[in-house]
């Protein structure tokens, strides 16, 4: 009995741990509730130079930060579920093959897409990435968050001056980057 006990309760704590913010529009709540975030968001900004409001937004905008989010499955003739459209995955919705180079390039090929950590460090090595290859400056959210979602060579491109919809998403992630960042401001005695 208490071996079932047991398991039942380290399930529960681990369903629990992967729990997205209860305020996640609220980066000094959202930090608050999940307290290691804030160093894990830090390191990555340290390592890679982005800064942690930008990096939030993206992972906001992304997953909302659903540690297991996936893109929407698409149903044939309304009730038999498909293929999804991507691989993308986790908190930054990394696709499978973006992942891959980053376990590669970045020596992390113990990381996992749901891991918040682990997904913090990727975004943080992209956006330097799309900074040295694309010259976007590391706070600039609009056109990191576009070559986020085009992908380089897409960013270089332009293939987002065709949609119209992306444009007006990174417009809302730019607007996000800087309500956490006033947010940030204002709790920073707290986050230190």
């Amino acid at each position: 009995m208490t071996k079932l006990l047991t398991f039942f309760l380290l399930a529960t704590l681990m369903a629990c741990a992967a729990v997205p913010p209860k305020n996640s529009d609220d980066l000094c709540a959202t930090f608050t509730e999940k307290d290691e975030w804030y160093d894990d968001a830090r390191k990555s900004y340290q390592k890679w130079g982005v800064p942690v409001p930008v990096l939030m937004a993206i992972m906001h905008q992304e997953s909302h930060f659903v540690a297991d989010a996936k893109p929407p499955r698409p149903w044939v003739l309304g009730i038999i579920p498909w293929f999804r459209n991507s691989s993308a995955y986790g908190y930054a919705q990394a696709k499978d093959e973006t992942w891959d180079d980053y376990q590669g390039s970045a020596g992390s090929w113990w990381a996992d897409r749901d891991e918040f950590d682990d997904s913090a460090d990727f975004i943080g090595w992209y956006c330097h990435i799309s900074h040295a290859k694309l010259h976007i400056a590391k706070s600039d959210a609009k056109n990191l968050y576009l070559a986020y979602h085009e992908g380089h060579s897409g960013y270089q491109h332009k293939t987002y001056l065709r949609k119209a919809w992306l444009r007006r998403i990174a417009d809302k992630v730019s607007g996000k980057a800087k309500q956490f960042q006033r947010q940030l401001n204002q709790c920073k005695m707290k986050t230190g």
